[in-house]
C-alpha cells in the first residue's frame, strides 16, 4: 500500500465545520443538529483521531439516506424514576440522542447528586470523550458506555459475536484540562483500522486476524477479519459487561443485533449508558481540584523511562487542540468524500466549488 500521508492537507476547522454541517442539512438534518454532529467529528480530528472524524460522515450521510436513520431526531423520554430515567433514541442521530442523554444526566445530577440516563435505540455518537468531557465541563464526574456491532470473538473463541463496546470516563482537571479515558475493548479502535485503510496504511502486527484466523496487517483483511482484545481475556470481559450496560440494561439491542455506522441500509440499535456524578455532593469541588492536582502533579513529576514523557489521560487531546491552532489535516481520501458529497447535496466544498 502506497503511504499516503504526504497528501493531506489543512483547514480551518470552522469551515470544515460549515461543510459537513451544510452536508447534513441537504439531507434532512435540522440546522443545531446538523453542526453539533459536524463539530463532534471535527473535533475527534482536532484532536489527532481521524478515526472517528470527519471521514464517518459519508457513512452518517448514507445511513440517512436510507432510511436507517432518521434526519429529524426525536428521542422520548419512556420512564423517570428519581435520578434515573430512560430516553428512546427513535432511530435518530447519535450525537443529537446523546447530547440530550448527557443535559439530562447532567440535570439530574444538579438536583440529586448523581444522574442516569439509560438509552436505547440510537446510533453511533462520534467519540466519547465528546460527551463526557461535557459532563466534567458541569462539575460531574462523566462515564458514558456504549455498544457496537461485532468486532472480536469471545476468548477462547472464533466467531465474531462481541463488539469493541467503547467507553469513557472524565473529570475536571484544572489547568491541565479535563483528565479523559476514552477507550475501547480491542487493542485499537475498529475506526483506526478504517482510517488506516483511508491512507492507504498497513496496520501494526497484533492488531488483528484475518478471516481464516491468521495475523494480517491489511487493513481490508481485518475488516473482514477478527480485531484482537486488549489485555487478552480482560479486554473481552469488560466489552461483554459494557454490553450489559450498554444494550441489555437500556433495552436496546445486544451481540449480534447491533449494527454498526458503516453499514448503510440497517437500523444500528445500539444503546448507551450516560452517568454523571456531582462532585459538589460529595466534596466541594476546589478540594476536589487540589486533590486532582496533587496526584497529577505526583504523576507528572515521575521518574520517567529513557526517552519517555509520563502523561495523564486527555493529555494528548488537549496538546492537540493547543498546537492545531483551529486548522485540522484531512487526508485526501476524506477530502475527495467530502466534496464528492457536497457537490452531490448541492453545496460548496471545502475548496470553495459550488
Amino acid at each position: 500500500m502506497t503511504d499516503t500521508l504526504s497528501t493531506q492537507r489543512r483547514f480551518t476547522a470552522d469551515d470544515v465545520v460549515a461543510v459537513g454541517a451544510e452536508i447534513l442539512r441537504a439531507n434532512g438534518v435540522p440546522q443545531n443538529d446538523a453542526r453539533l454532529v459536524a463539530e463532534s467529528l471535527v473535533t475527534a480530528d482536532l484532536w489527532g483521531h481521524p478515526s472517528h472524524g470527519m471521514l464517518r460522515l459519508p457513512w452518517y450521510v448514507a445511513r440517512l439516506k436510507s432510511g436507517a436513520m432518521q434526519a429529524v431526531t426525536d428521542p422520548r423520554v419512556v420512564s423517570s424514576f428519581a435520578a434515573v430515567s430512560v430516553l428512546d433514541g427513535r432511530d435518530g442521530i447519535g450525537q443529537v440522542v446523546t447530547h440530550r442523554a448527557v443535559s439530562m444526566a447532567a440535570d439530574a445530577a444538579a438536583g440529586h447528586g448523581v444522574g442516569v440516563v439509560a438509552v436505547r435505540n440510537s446510533n453511533h455518537f462520534g467519540t466519547a470523550a465528546y460527551w463526557t468531557r461535557m459532563l466534567a465541563e458541569r462539575d460531574c464526574v462523566g462515564i458514558l458506555t456504549t455498544n457496537g456491532s461485532p468486532a472480536m470473538a469471545p476468548w477462547g473463541g472464533v466467531e465474531k459475536l462481541v463488539g469493541a463496546n467503547p467507553w469513557s470516563i472524565a473529570v475536571p482537571g484544572g489547568d491541565q484540562g479535563a483528565i479523559v479515558l476514552d477507550i475501547a475493548n480491542i487493542g485499537v479502535a475498529r475506526g483506526k483500522v478504517y482510517a488506516a485503510r483511508e491512507r492507504g496504511q498497513q496496520l501494526p502486527q497484533g492488531w488483528a486476524i484475518d478471516a481464516t484466523g491468521l495475523p494480517t496487517t491489511d487493513p481490508q483483511a481485518a475488516i473482514d477479519g477478527l480485531l484482537l482484545p486488549m489485555a487478552g481475556h480482560k479486554g473481552y470481559a469488560i466489552s461483554f459487561m459494557m454490553d450489559v450496560l450498554s444494550g441489555v440494561l437500556t433495552g436496546s439491542s445486544f451481540g449480534t443485533d447491533v449494527v454498526g455506522p458503516y453499514v448503510p441500509d440497517k437500523r444500528s440499535g445500539c444503546g448507551h449508558l450516560v452517568i454523571a456524578i456531582n462532585i459538589d455532593a460529595i466534596m466541594p469541588p476546589a478540594l476536589f481540584a487540589e486533590r486532582m492536582a496533587e496526584l497529577i502533579d505526583s504523576v507528572k513529576h515521575s521518574r520517567p523511562a529513557p526517552g519517555q514523557e509520563i502523561l495523564v489521560p486527555g493529555e494528548l487531546e488537549n496538546r492537540a487542540v493547543a498546537t492545531a491552532a483551529g486548522s485540522v489535516s484531512l487526508p485526501a481520501k476524506t477530502i475527495a468524500d467530502l466534496d464528492a458529497l457536497a457537490t452531490e447535496s448541492g453545496v460548496p466544498t471545502l475548496s470553495g466549488d459550488a
